[in-house]
């Protein structure tokens, strides 16, 4: 039986996945992307992501290389200012506020927010549109063997593709991560978080607001408005053990909570999605490179949500290697000026956001009151504040 060729094969259908398949499509190569289960694409389904992504400006340029960008952008929210909420006094009121605005170092927002659910839906999509990009799901991989001049990988339909490079897409417990005999490091916070979508009373205005006080930041993120009334999109970072008391409370307690924890900045908050939670980890793998094979996303890195940096920084492993893999896709060369950019570069983010999370979650009120007056102390520092900024948009 003959063996099928392609230029690049995807292992792993998520955001980043199917962005990279659409992107390399859009570079004209030959693509098949494999993922165990078909995409679920409408809000309301069991088992759908109710998290949101913020794309800032760096993926922004990645997903218009990829052809996605117009059919995306209609759906979006622009995120004009990151305000930063210290709420770790006494009360679990906003004692420090502090907004980044765009404005100071562009004349574009910070990014952009879509739902999860949403992305998965107009990116499949697009591929659907792609003739040069096939996008398999029920499949999963199985097997790979990974030689210098072409890797063979096996499917569990039993077929077998030979491609000249493999990209694992296929999360922090990536099978092709493990068939390269690569470990991982991972930081494990005892913290989980809750996704969900709410409506407020009053408008987001575009900001994003991160509340801290304790157990991990409460970020609100800003979605379209939902039946006439503002939205955004909550993550929720506690420990553990929080979190699973806060998902056993019946509506009326959940909401009491809720809005304590958000210190009314936006009104009365009304969850308006069912709550989805998963574990919260820090993760980057030892290296991100074997022999024709890139490791990106989270089969390379996992992050806590704080920032957004999580998928763009998925998006940048992905611009870099879409530009080494112009002409030689999977060459030795490639992959090694992949791997010297994106570990140093994956590493000292993990580091910064590891440190940012600790912040967060600290307990003791002298911990607490010394965070609020780090914060006050950066802002105040005009070049400080604009280079925080230029460097979470990932400028060098």
């Amino acid at each position: 039986m003959d063996v099928p060729h392609r230029d690049i094969l995807i292992s792993g259908g998520g955001i980043a996945g199917l962005i990279a398949a659409a992107a390399f499509g859009a570079d004209g190569h030959d693509v098949v992307c494999v993922d165990p289960a078909p995409p679920i694409t409408e809000e309301s389904a069991a088992g759908s992501d109710l998290r949101s992504t913020a794309f800032l400006q760096p993926s922004i340029r990645l997903l218009e290389r990829a052809g996605l960008w117009a059919r995306l952008a209609p759906h979006a929210t622009p995120l004009q200012v990151m305000r930063i909420v210290d709420a770790g006094g006494a009360e679990p009121e906003a004692r420090l506020i502090r907004d980044f605005d765009a404005s100071d170092i562009s004349d574009a927002p910070f990014g952009w927010n879509l739902p999860n659910w949403l992305l998965r839906r107009e990116i499949a999509a697009c591929l659907a549109e792609m003739p040069n990009v096939e996008y398999r799901t029920g499949t999963v991989t199985t097997g790979l063997i990974a030689r210098e001049q072409e890797a063979i990988v096996t499917l569990s339909d039993g077929h077998r593709i030979v491609a000249k490079l493999v990209v694992g897409a296929d999360g922090r417990d990536s099978a092709i991560r493990n068939a390269l005999g690569i470990g991982v490091h991972t930081t494990r916070y005892g913290q989980k978080a809750l996704a969900f979508a709410v409506t407020h009373e009053r408008p987001h205005r575009n900001v994003s607001t991160e509340i801290h006080r304790s157990g991990g930041p409460f970020t609100l993120v800003p979605l379209p408005d939902r039946d006439g009334k503002p939205s955004s999109a909550v993550v929720w970072l506690e420990r553990g053990p929080e979190i699973a008391r806060l998902m056993s409370l019946d509506d009326d307690a959940f909401k009491a909570e809720l809005n304590a924890r958000s210190t009314g900045i936006l009104g009365r908050l009304t969850p308006v999605t069912r709550l989805s939670a998963w574990p919260i980890i820090s993760q980057i793998a030892e290296r991100f490179t074997g022999p024709r094979t890139a490791l990106i996303a989270e089969a390379a890195h996992v992050l806590p949500p704080i920032g957004a940096q999580g998928l763009n920084m998925s998006l940048a492993d992905l611009s870099l290697l879409l530009d080494l893999s112009r002409d030689a896709p999977g060459s030795r060369e490639s992959l090694d000026a992949f791997q010297a950019n994106r570990w140093r570069d994956a590493r000292l983010r993990l580091a910064g956001i590891d440190l940012l999370n600790r912040a967060s979650m600290v307990a003791p009120r002298p911990l607490r009151d010394l965070r609020a007056a780090g914060l006050g102390a950066i802002y105040g520092i005009a070049p400080v504040r604009r280079l925080m900024m230029r460097a979470g948009l990932g400028a060098k």
